[in-house]
């Protein structure tokens, strides 16, 4: 476990939070912080509300919450672990805090997504079969790269084959699983090598690019100009200047990779289902101001304009 993070306790009323992301429903965070530490993470953002100064991917802070009373108020509704940190990070070994809001909510008949980038979510595999019976699941993984080198110099997470086997033992399990091909930064992330990678163990492909905004951009953009300066030009195009011309293409070349394969494409929506193996639906979530606060409608905010990032939730689809 990482030796060097600050660590320290927080109390709040509720660890549900009415979300105003992609997805609606409610967020849940188990910690504040997340100790993966990922160059391009939107929700660094969350520093401005909790008062640490410490480098994000630094600190972390365990929460600490009064017992949910009444878990069949949230039947039906969507529950998302893992919005703003990953709720198994290596430190929920210790603290057990999502196991802690899984058994809580395992009797409530929510609709609940858990986002991660690690593989401790095998250690309640037992609880995910048993919450799987009585609610609808589903466990998604970020992959955006299967480069280990790429994905080193990205985030302190575990290594990309870990998060595929444990989508796989997940899938095997008969619980519905979700290949998040998110960010996906211009010129570096193959999608069509990742869906060949994870198509037999997983039920939904997600697409999200990168948004490059706030305190990361400089990060991404100096790191780009040191390793990759043959794509410095793109990266101006897309993010100064603001052409969606690299991404409207790559959603023709995701769409027809759908249709090659027999698959399933989607905008700004997920299907409840088990597909056929080896034939996930592939969902369209390109452009995240235009799919924020649609509660995954399959409908776009059409023509707004890009804005702040939301005040204590998160901007994109997932953290993770």
């Amino acid at each position: 476990m990482q030796s060097n993070i600050k660590t320290g306790y927080k109390e709040t009323k509720s660890v549900m939070t009415k979300s105003n992301g992609p997805l609606g429903g409610y967020a849940v965070n188990p910690y504040v912080g997340c100790t993966h530490g990922c160059k391009y993470c939107y929700a660094s953002f969350m520093k401005r509300f909790t008062g640490h100064t410490e480098e994000w991917g630094t600190f972390l802070d365990i929460k600490e919450w009064p017992e949910i009373k009444d878990p069949k108020n949230y039947a039906g509704q969507k529950v998302i672990i893992g919005t703003v940190t990953d709720g198994y990070l290596p430190q929920e070994e210790l603290y057990g805090k999502t196991r802690k809001i899984l058994e809580e909510l395992k009797e409530s008949g929510a609709d609940i997504l858990i986002c991660t980038k690690s593989d401790l979510v095998l250690r309640d595999l037992d609880l995910l079969k048993e919450i799987n019976e009585k609610n609808r699941l589903t466990v998604s993984w970020s992959v955006n790269t299967l480069d280990e080198d790429f994905r080193e110099d990205m985030d302190d997470a575990v290594s990309i084959e870990r998060r595929l086997a444990a989508m796989k033992k997940i899938y095997d399990a008969g619980i519905r699983t979700v290949c998040f091909i998110s960010p996906v930064f211009p010129g570096l992330t193959d999608i069509k090598a990742i869906f060949e990678r994870a198509k037999d163990q997983c039920d939904l492909i997600w697409l999200e690019n990168l948004n490059l905004r706030g305190g990361f951009k400089k990060t991404i953009t100096d790191y780009i100009s040191k390793k990759h300066p043959e794509l410095l030009p793109l990266y101006h195009e897309i993010y100064t200047k603001k052409d969606r011309s690299y991404f409207e293409d790559l959603e023709k070349k995701a769409e027809e990779m759908a249709r090659t394969n027999g698959c399933r494409f989607v905008d700004n929506e997920t299907p409840y289902e088990r597909v056929p193996k080896g034939h996930p639906t592939i969902v369209d979530y390109f452009y995240h101001e235009e799919v924020r606060g649609t509660k995954n409608s399959g409908k776009r905010n059409k023509n707004q304009a890009d804005q702040s990032l939301p005040k204590g939730d998160a901007s994109n689809v997932s953290a993770r």
